[in-house]
């Protein structure tokens, strides 16, 4: 599954209180430096997704049969089964542009899944700020017998303004890496006009990753529970007596403005499905510390279950909401979506105190 880990010159405004105001030399500045680190980053990244195996343990145990509650087994599967709906529905050969590509890997299997499903006549747009990472996904098509049916453009996402209409628009694990959200997301609402949809899976918890106060509280009691060898991150190397509540957002994009993104579109747009799951869980299984996991043995897995139980109760009783997401949409606000349980997109936003 994918992890469950891709700015411009008015940076403070929208920003809402994350940093104190700043003059439009400074902001260009820092969006460039942000933009310089972010492409640093993901051009040399062959497999950004790379997760442990006590996340599949989790996900296959406990995310997939809710998932498949709702239809689809994975987020490829999601995207897939979610274009063939529309595609079906409206008679059409799909044009699809994804938004925050990246090597393109997933663009390639959904394209893949759509062959195989019978959907021969399609094309496919892939968008990302990385030329190296859009030249990775052109071999990957060519290899895959697809280079015909697929386009790169290298364009940065906080800029994009569509030149044609689109009749899908999604966005893998890229929207918590937008700054300009509110220029992005009308950007989309005027690519997929009156008959397309707008498809993501994304994260929708606290600006740079961290935890909102009361779901840090009960992430700290299992914290405590760790052995001290479990408590060492992997990926910025060090030691993590407490859990540390890291604004990941401070240097590079990474989820810049990832608390804003269920607000906005609830403004925007009309869901047609949601639905949302994780919290408590993340740090536990995602790549800074969820290698030190065992999935063979007894006890990691006792202690994933009991996280995964609070996690999941904590979040149906509202007290904490999820972080992570995957939706379809339509510029239609009337409509009601699917939903998992009563965890509509209105019951899981988690507004700034």
């Amino acid at each position: 599954m994918q992890s469950i880990s891709k700015w411009l010159g008015k940076l403070s405004s929208m920003l809402p209180g994350a940093r104190p105001p700043v003059t439009t030399a400074s902001a260009s500045a820092d969006y460039a430096a942000r933009v310089a680190q972010e492409t640093g980053r993901f051009a040399g990244e062959l497999d950004v997704n790379a997760l442990p195996e006590i996340f599949h343990y989790w996900s296959n145990t406990y995310l997939r049969p809710m998932l498949e509650s709702l239809g689809f087994a994975h987020p490829e599967d999601f995207f897939a089964k979610s274009i063939l709906a529309h595609a079906g529905e409206r008679g059409i050969a799909p044009h699809i542009v994804s938004i925050g590509s990246g090597n393109c890997d997933a663009e390639v299997r959904i394209a893949e899944a759509l062959r195989a499903a019978g959907l021969a006549d399609f094309r496919f747009e892939c968008l990302d700020l990385t030329g190296a990472m859009l030249d990775r996904g052109r071999q990957l098509a060519e290899a895959s017998g697809l280079a015909a049916q697929f386009r790169f453009t290298c364009a940065d996402f906080n800029q994009w303004r569509p030149t044609q209409s689109y009749d899908v628009v999604m966005a893998n694990q890229s929207l918590h890496h937008v700054v300009a959200l509110e220029h992005l997301f009308d950007a989309i609402a005027t690519a997929i006009g009156d008959h397309g949809i707008f498809v993501t899976s994304d994260m929708i918890g606290r600006n740079g990753h961290q935890r909102w106060p009361e779901a840090l509280a009960i992430l700290q009691e299992f914290w405590r529970e760790l052995p001290e060898s479990y408590r060492y991150n992997l990926q910025l190397r060090r030691n993590e007596p407490e859990f540390l509540n890291w604004d990941c957002s401070v240097e590079g994009f990474e989820g810049v403005r990832a608390q804003d993104i269920l607000p906005l579109l609830l403004e925007r747009f009309g869901f047609q499905l949601f639905f949302a799951f994780g919290n408590l869980i993340t740090p536990f299984i995602d790549r800074g510390f969820g290698h030190h996991f065992d999935a063979q043995r007894d006890w990691d897995r006792d202690f994933i279950d009991r996280v995964h139980a609070r996690d999941q109760a904590e979040i149906e009783s509202g007290h904490i909401k999820p972080t992570h997401m995957m939706a379809v949409m339509t510029n239609d606000r009337n409509r009601s979506p699917r939903v998992y349980r009563h965890l509509t997109p209105q019951f899981c936003v988690r507004r700034p105190d």
